[in-house]
């Protein structure tokens, strides 16, 4: 056998394997949100906790620097995350239910205030008055029932979906506690299996890269929307608006959701104010505060502190938070931006696989770094 027939038959095997690892990959990828989302109850606290813990592991580094072992330094973060969660949801969680107990009784004065809104476009009273009698006799009568009945049913769901939702909430904080503890242990085991030292020195970077991307958004986005959140609750408390702190909390969390959570938090005020005062302009100003911060924040404040390096393509933003919406809901949507980046992060540091070369028959489906670099070594050394 010759050398020319001994490289044909390694490059169609070549091939022949890259198709087969093409295909799987495929396969995989139209089957995994399936199985995500059908997985909900496993695969979302498992999720949200890595993505938390990974967030978490500057402040368990800051305090091993400092001589804490690396299984208390773990039950500190693990303490210090559960404090501002549980204060979180105290301040937001306790007002809103008085809020929406609140909304049936509150369902007159909102009609009273929008009356002179609605008087402003007397030439469509036809048109509302058609639309007032198939939303009082079509599908949607349907659903009003079943808001007023929503309590009842809630009080159902809760009783017998808590101890589901306790057992959730462990296993994240066992998933937190357990990842922070080993992450020391975890990173060297992961470095040191490695058979290089440029296959280790790789695999520090992409978890180091990571990390610092992961946790420098998280706690930068974090901190912005707290001071957000206490901007729009300080505004609110000026004109008299009632729970002010419940309603800096609810902007401050739905501002983690890009787009969507900034308009829904302006709906949502506006409809409190139209809950408490009586004139309607008035009444829609605690909303108007929040799309004035709102617009500071997201054209000064954000891009100064994030900077270029965590800038991402507004389309990839919405994709993703489409994407994991649809796998789990709102709590994949506050998870989309955070996955997205430690997504970027890794293809970033690994590379892209050359797929166009493999469908054109110019390659396998990877690009040879050392090939790469031997090619760019002799460009330099001919430019010489």
């Amino acid at each position: 056998m010759t050398a020319a027939e001994q490289q044909e038959i390694n490059r169609r095997r070549d091939r022949l394997l890259a198709s087969i690892a093409l295909s799987t990959g495929l396969g995989l990828i139209v089957a995994l949100p399936f199985a995500l989302r059908a997985g909900a109850e496993f695969f979302l606290p498992l999720t949200a906790a890595l993505v938390i813990a990974i967030a978490l592991v500057p402040l368990l580094e800051w305090m091993e620097r400092r001589g804490l072992p690396s299984g208390l330094a773990a039950l500190l973060a693990v303490i210090g995350f559960l404090l501002v969660a549980n204060t979180a949801l105290v301040l937001i969680v306790v007002p809103a239910t008085d809020w929406f107990s609140a909304l049936p009784q509150r369902l007159p004065q909102i009609q009273a205030n929008l009356a002179p809104v609605i008087d402003l476009y007397s030439n469509l009273q036809r048109f509302v008055d058609e639309t007032v009698q198939m939303l009082a006799t079509g599908p949607v009568a349907a659903a009003q029932t079943a808001v007023v009945d929503a309590p009842r049913s809630l009080l159902q769901f809760a009783a017998t979906s808590a101890p589901a939702a306790i057992i959730q909430m462990v296993f994240a904080l066992l998933i937190i506690y357990f990842f922070l503890a080993g992450w020391t242990r975890l990173r060297r085991r992961t470095i040191n299996s490695r058979g290089s030292f440029d296959g280790a020195l790789a695999v520090a970077r992409v978890i180091q890269n990571v990390v610092d991307a992961t946790s420098a958004y998280v706690i930068t986005i974090a901190t912005i929307n707290l001071c957000l959140g206490l901007a729009v609750a300080v505004a609110l408390w000026l004109i008299g608006m009632p729970s002010p702190l419940m309603w800096g909390g609810i902007v401050a969390l739905l501002n983690f959701v890009p787009y969507f959570g900034p308009m829904l938090a302006a709906a949502l005020l506006a409809l409190g104010g139209l809950m408490v005062f009586d004139d309607v302009w008035f009444a829609l100003l605690p909303a108007a505060l929040q799309i004035a911060f709102h617009l500071v924040e997201a054209n000064v404040v954000t891009p100064m502190l994030l900077g270029r390096r965590l800038t991402m393509n507004p389309l990839l933003i919405l994709v993703s938070l489409t994407f994991w919406g649809w796998v789990w809901g709102t709590p994949g949507a506050l998870l989309g931006v955070p996955l997205l980046i430690i997504l970027q992060t890794v293809v970033a540091a690994a590379g892209t696989p050359d797929i166009a070369g493999f469908l054109f028959e110019q390659g396998t489906l990877t690009v040879p770094r050392v090939k790469e670099n031997a090619d760019k070594d002799e460009t330099d050394g001919a430019d010489g």
